[in-house]
This record gives structure tokens, sequence and C-alpha cells, in this order.
């Protein structure tokens, strides 16, 4: 005989859990959303290998595209009516430190949208962006749910007046050049800030073009008023690149290799020229001796910083003064 009560609470477990993503994406969004398909494609992360009723795969991708776009459209309105009268450089890197993934991964962790996603349960390990990614989706969810105007809604009342201090963010400096700098230490790359351009614009202000060399790779070049400014643009620029492409980050550390290897070739000698080494029985007294004569292996101590004689601060402001030499 079939129990009665079982069967009325697997009838009304859909129901329930409906209810409670109803009630979790209220928390988030501030309202009841009006179709729930959107958001919850927002929520489902590629990794569960889900299709619809074509075959398709069923994720939260295409709404992540979708968010993207609008976040910067949203953002930027925001900021340009917030700050007025400030120049485009500043408003760029305003939107940019406000839409940035690691901005928008931490109020998805905050607002508990990384614990509503659905993914396999290896995905949390191998994708540090997925809380992210959830949150451009769920904006891009929230627009063809409601429209633009909830968007912005949203960013100001939600996000901008509760959750972020626009001002604070806006105005905290980010300094690209010792990242990439410190990045490049770090890997042993070699890196070089090439001047492209030192012109005037239409109002006979000066202004500068450098390009990153990283490796003899060109990165990405930035244009600005100082020579600061243009190399803190060029660098912020391929720190993203270096982030997004993995075939950019390829192509330097095959020209590492290719460096290190035609550095490391030994120099040959000919034959007829070649002599026997004759090799001291005991040393000079008092004469210097360097690494290689004590041991064969080869060691890079005697041309590396210790950490106990320089931090990673001086090491890094070393290098800055060094590139910034030309500032005068």
């Amino acid at each position: 005989m079939l129990n009665n009560s079982n069967f009325f609470d697997r009838i009304r477990l859909p129901f329930r859990k409906e209810k409670e993503l109803y009630s979790s994406l209220y928390r988030v969004l501030g309202f009841y959303p009006r179709k729930i398909d959107l958001y919850k494609q927002a929520l489902m992360h590629k990794s569960i290998k889900k299709r619809n009723n074509k075959g398709r795969p069923l994720n939260n991708e295409r709404l992540e595209f979708l968010g993207d776009a609008i976040l910067d459209a949203v953002v930027g309105d925001i900021v340009f009516r917030h700050f007025e009268g400030k120049r485009e450089g500043f408003l760029t890197n305003a939107r940019s430190k406000l839409v940035q993934r690691e901005t928008l991964g931490k109020l998805a962790k905050e607002m508990g949208i990384t614990d509503m996603v659905m993914r396999d349960g290896q995905a949390t390990s191998h994708n540090s962006y997925l809380g992210g990614n959830a949150f451009e989706a769920l904006v891009g969810a929230i627009y063809l749910d409601r429209g633009y105007s909830a968007c912005m809604k949203f960013m100001e009342k939600r996000i901008l007046t509760q959750l972020i201090n626009i001002d604070k963010v806006a105005y905290k400096e980010v300094n690209f050049k010792s990242k990439l700098l410190e990045w490049s230490q770090k890997n042993r790359i070699n890196i070089e800030f090439r001047q492209l351009e030192q012109s005037l614009d239409e109002h006979n202000s000066p202004f500068f073009v450098y390009q990153i060399l990283l490796e003899g790779v060109e990165g990405s070049s930035g244009k600005g008023y100082s020579k600061k400014e243009s190399q803190q643009l060029a660098c912020k620029e391929t720190l993203q690149r270096l982030r997004r492409e993995p075939q950019f980050i390829d192509a330097i550390f095959a020209a590492k290799g290719e460096r290190t290897k035609m550095e490391e070739e030994p120099v040959s000698v000919p034959e007829e020229i070649a002599e026997p080494l004759t090799i001291a029985q005991e040393p000079v007294p008092d004469a210097p001796q360097s690494p290689a004569e004590d041991n064969d292996e080869f060691t890079l101590d005697d041309i590396t910083a210790t950490p106990q004689e320089k931090t990673r601060e001086e090491i890094i402001a070393e290098a800055e003064e060094a590139a910034f030499a030309e500032n005068g």
C-alpha cells in the first residue's frame, strides 16, 4: 500500500525548493524574479554538463557575457554622474576597479551568491572566479527579466549604497607597475618599457605612449599625460592579458626558454687551438676565489639578492626607480 505521507512529501519537495530559491534570490536582489528560469541558468556552472531540449549546453556563460556588458554600461553611467568633472582616465580606472573580477568575487561571497551556484564538486578548486562570474550572469538575468533600469537600481541601491563605498574604491591607488614588476621578478622574466610616442594632443598638452615587452614579446600599450601614467596603463592592460590569454603567457615563457637555452650553451673551442689547462695544486695565499672554483656544481648564490639583506618591497622599489629613471 502506498504511503500517502511520502507521496505528498515528494510532490511538495520541488515546490519547497522553488520557494527557497525565490527567498534566496530576494535576499540577494531585493526583489522577486518574474522569470525564474533565467536566474536558475545564471546560477548554473558549466561543470554540471546540463543540456536543454535541443541538446545545447545549459549554463551561465551566455548570461555572464551579457551581464559583463551591462555592468560596464551601468557602472560607467553611475561613475560618470557621481564624479562630476573628473577626466576620462579617472572614470575609466574607477569603473575598472568596481567591475573587476576580484571585486565581484568578494561581493558574490559576501552576498551568498557563491553558495547558490550549482556546480560539480571539483569546480570550486579550479575556478577562483566562479562567484564573480555568477554575479555577472545574475545581472544578465535581471536585464532580460526586468530591463536596464532594474539593473541600475540593483547596482545603485543594493551594491553601491549598502556593500561598496564608491569613493573609497575609486580613489584607492593600485600600482599596476609594481604588480607586473613583482610577477616578472618572481618568474625571472625580462621586462622592458618601450616608448612608442611622445607628442602633443589637440590642446597642446604633452602625452606619451609606452609599450610593455616581456622577453621581447609585445604586451599592451598605454597612453597618458606623463610617462608614469602611460606605463601604469600599459602594465594594467598587460596584467589583464596575463590573466585572460593563456597563449600570451605561453609565448612569453617560450621566449624565455629560448633565451635561457642560448645563455646556457657552452662556447666551443676549436681542437687545434685548445690547450690543456694547468690547475694549481694549491691556491695562492689571500687570492679571492669564486664559488665556481670551489665546486663543479653551478650556483646562483653569488648573483641573487639574499632575503636577509633586502626585502621584497626594496627590490620592487629599486626596479621601479630604474624604470622611471628617465622621468628625472
